[in-house]
């Protein structure tokens, strides 16, 4: 007899653990190259093989109704991607309706000044902006051939249009470790959080990520020679665990996937723009929704996917930067899970 498979109402893993937070990569171009994240000769997806925005629309709509609560915009560089306000502005009718609490964002802040507004009228409060550096020379020298005025003015626009915006800074050890204080005070002059994440070894690059790797402890002890660390129960959904810095004022975040990993707590699930599921960021396996997606008008298909790929969720990931470590845990770039 054929077994019968039963949809599951929720999203719980093996684990217990009941996944209600979504990243969906919408496209993995990017009007930048920062020299952790991507090649300087990168070879992108063809076009005729992304999910189009009305599929990504059912699909992300599917994940809502099975119970994801936050879903966050990812890329490669969301905005640079055709028709994405449209997108955004038409999912975010789930806002409206109470069934997504929170939609949100990560960019690099080279489309900002263009959007905010336009965000904030979506319903958006807040945003994370990826900068690693305020020296101009610098971000040219990380990104390849970016404007740091452009990342600056979108910011300040950002802000002006009433969002949240939260910097991530990935520490890079010899690069701009001797900026986290100074880019930590401008953070919380401007009443933003800076995070700081460990370099994560995904995708082939041209440098030896063993060379770059700095931990968040030695960051954190070196910030506490001069500040006073005091950690607070502040969550945003996502695996960073904040402190307060008692001479700021401001919060300051901790992401640390290589030094002490954050799986027993793990919510998430990422969706790439063709419609793969990835249940761990530093896992390969995955599944294809995009197959069953357009194989049926019903949802039936997809969502007996999706509960078959939550039920393989892993425990844990098991990144490692050593020296007998050779090459990345896994091959694909971040911008294509989804940074």
């Amino acid at each position: 007899m054929d077994q019968i498979l039963v949809k599951n109402p929720t999203l719980v893993d093996p684990f217990g653990r009941m996944v209600d937070y979504l990243r969906v990569s919408v496209t993995d171009r990017c009007d930048l190259r920062c020299v952790y994240c991507m090649s300087e000769n990168m070879t992108f997806l063809p076009r005729k093989d992304l999910l189009s925005l009305e599929e990504l629309d059912r699909l992300c709509t599917i994940f809502v109704e099975k119970g994801v609560k936050r879903l966050r915009l990812t890329g490669g560089e969301p905005l640079v991607r055709r028709g994405i306000m449209g997108f955004i502005e038409n999912f975010s009718r789930h806002l409206k309706s109470g069934a997504l609490e929170e939609l949100t964002l990560t960019t690099n802040g080279t489309q900002l000044a263009k959007y905010a507004e336009q965000l904030a009228d979506c319903g958006i409060k807040r945003l994370n902006v990826s900068l690693d550096t305020l020296d101009a020379d610098r971000f040219k020298s990380v990104t390849r051939w970016g404007d740091l005025s452009k990342v600056l003015n979108g910011i300040e626009s950002s802000l002006t249009a009433g969002l949240e915006v939260k910097i991530n800074m990935v520490a890079v050890k010899g690069f701009n470790d001797d900026e986290i204080v100074s880019m930590m005070k401008w953070c919380h002059d401007q009443d933003m959080d800076l995070t700081m994440i460990e370099t994560m070894p995904l995708g082939e690059i041209e440098h030896d990520r063993n060379d770059q790797f700095i931990s968040v402890s030695e960051i954190s002890k070196m910030l506490q020679q001069d500040f006073t660390l005091t950690d607070i129960p502040y969550k945003t959904g996502g695996p960073a665990r904040y402190v307060k810095v008692e001479e700021t004022g401001g919060r300051l975040g901790f992401i640390t996937p290589m030094s002490h990993n954050f799986c027993e707590s793990c919510n998430r699930v990422r969706l790439t723009c063709t419609g793969v599921l990835y249940m761990c960021l530093g896992k390969d396996d995955a599944a294809d929704l995009r197959a069953p997606l357009r194989q049926s008008e019903s949802n039936d298909l997809v969502e007996l996917s999706i509960d078959e790929a939550i039920s393989r969720k892993p425990k844990g990931h098991d990144f490692i930067i050593d020296r007998d470590q050779k090459g990345p845990a896994v091959t694909r770039h971040m911008s294509t899970t989804g940074g």
